[in-house]
């Protein structure tokens, strides 16, 4: 399996090339060249399996046997996925809440975030190919390293952090935007002091953190100096990792219930990276209905699904989000341009091509849309698509927007239900979603839940304040219970200045 741009589509790339580069030096995120589809026995032969298994599976799909051997690719998924690194047996376990109603937790890592499941795997690939590249060489030639920068709004930066902390030859710089974190998320960052670990707090937002990453990486000589590395989600290998888990929960509700139940998963999202795992997963033929966005104030991706335009600010400013980012109770979603919504809209791009003006070079051709697309975000802040793209959009997605009252009457709502269910900020976006929908009698709700309702403590409590019998500390695990008044380590970034950011990894990184 090769893998190329979303902006070029010439040049193409093994595997270990594409997890190491993270992203494209054109500025495009790189997809596979195909989407393979499903042996023909899937459903019987995978339907007992294991999350390791089914990732072995899955991943050995896009990833040649000439790159990884089928030996070292279940050693690095078992050394991934194993009992000392996860707290519940299944990696993503369902939860009922009703008969048709279930979450699928994605919580059960070391930092409590569904970004464990793909950044744990990240980290062990990094270091799988790292340490070959080394190996091969010859003595007193110099060692290949690698330079991880990452943006976060909270979650990425900690699971990144777990999932590298130590790794010989490897840096990381984490960029947050300071006091714009939750104060556990922060902690989980900043109390991690081993060498290769570097946290910037940027007076700024997540979004002035990301531009500033993509911007490292389009300064082609400060990348060759330091061989720059991604665990965004703009990184492929995250995107691959996360699909496994909508075939688990799809086997786990294929032996409970009855065969022709459909499938309706609802994604909170804010960067589009989960979601996206969920459309590769049903290209590649994993039975399901449309998937559901389910966005906060900041809501560029609701908007675009409604009135076809992708842009910053809302135009009839009929929503919160006009200007800027809306800080809201669900932090990991306040961010106001989808970097992964970039491969959809090669796909979207792609058919719509293919369906008006067939012929050759049709890869190309979608780049080179794409692209124009790209640079009008930039420039201008927005696009508008043709509306057979956006017809092609609503074929397998919809979307919805949540405010902060609505979060809190959910958490709420649920934890005070004949089944109660403490859940997080940002599962509560999904699971307000869900209660608006209208699906069919015979469809089984899946909502993905993100992070530990412990994480987002202000606006647990906040919510659920005179409630009786609610204690916090019922919820609270013991890892958190010391975190706030462990030893830290961060490096302040006065504003959001790319220059300030590359003094401190000239000055850190391992060379």
């Amino acid at each position: 399996m090769k893998y190329f741009s979303t902006r070029g589509g010439l040049s193409e790339l093994t595997f270990e090339e594409t997890v190491l580069a993270g992203l494209a030096p054109d500025g495009g995120l790189y997809i596979p060249a195909s989407i393979p589809q499903l042996p023909s026995n899937w459903q019987d032969s995978w339907a007992n399996k294991t999350f390791p298994e089914l990732s072995i599976e899955i991943l050995s799909l896009f990833i040649s046997a000439d790159e990884i051997s089928q030996t070292d690719l279940a050693a690095l998924v078992h050394a991934t996925y194993n009992d000392s690194a996860w707290r519940h047996p299944d990696i993503t376990p369902l939860q009922p809440l009703t008969t048709n109603k279930y979450i699928l937790e994605l919580f059960h890592g070391p930092t409590y975030a569904f970004k464990d499941v793909a950044l744990q795997l990240l980290g062990n690939l990094f270091s799988y190919f790292l340490q070959r590249r080394n190996k091969a060489k010859s003595p007193g030639e110099e060692r290949d390293t690698l330079t991880v920068v990452g943006a976060t709004s909270g979650d990425t930066g900690s699971a990144a952090i777990y999932g590298l902390r130590g790794k010989p030859d490897v840096s990381i710089f984490i960029l947050h935007p300071k006091g714009r974190v939750s104060p556990v998320q922060e902690a989980q960052m900043t109390t991690v002091t081993d060498a290769n670990v570097h946290n910037l707090a940027v007076k700024g937002t997540f979004d002035d953190c990301q531009d500033i990453v993509k911007a490292l990486f389009a300064d082609a000589a400060f990348n060759a100096k330091h061989h720059l590395g991604a665990v965004n989600s703009i990184n492929w290998a995250r995107i691959l990792a996360q699909t496994v888990y909508y075939f688990l929960s799809y086997f786990a509700i294929r032996r409970t219930l009855p065969t022709d139940a459909e499938l309706q998963f609802i994604v909170p999202t804010g960067n589009f990276g989960d979601i996206l795992a969920g459309y590769y997963a049903k290209r590649m033929g994993l039975p399901m209905a449309k998937l559901v966005i389910a966005t906060n104030a900041n809501d560029i991706l609701t908007r675009f699904w409604k009135t076809g335009r992708y842009e910053k600010a809302d135009s009839d400013s009929s929503s919160p989000a006009v200007g800027g980012v809306v800080e809201t109770l669900s932090p990991a979603m306040d961010i106001l341009v989808s970097s992964n919504f970039e491969r959809l809209l090669w796909y979207l791009a792609f058919e719509n091509v293919q369906n008006t003006n067939p012929g050759g070079g049709l890869r190309e051709k979608a780049c080179q849309t794409v692209k124009g697309w790209m640079d009008d975000v930039k420039s201008i802040g927005r696009i508008v698509v043709p509306d057979s793209v956006l017809e092609l959009a609503r074929r397998d997605f919809t979307a919805e927007r949540v405010n902060d009252k609505q979060i809190r009457q959910t958490i709420r709502e649920y934890y005070t239900s004949a089944q109660s269910y403490t859940a997080d900020p940002h599962t509560a976006v999904g699971l307000h979603v869900a209660g608006v929908l209208s699906p069919p009698p015979n469809t089984i709700q899946i909502i993905l839940s993100t992070a530990h309702p412990a994480k987002f403590s202000e606006a647990v409590t906040s919510a659920l304040d005179g409630v009786p019998g609610f204690d916090f500390d019922s919820v609270l695990p013991e890892a958190f219970k010391t975190l706030l008044t462990m030893e830290r380590r961060v490096i302040e970034v006065e504003r959001p200045d790319v220059e300030l950011v590359k003094g401190v990894v000239e000055r850190f990184a391992v060379m």
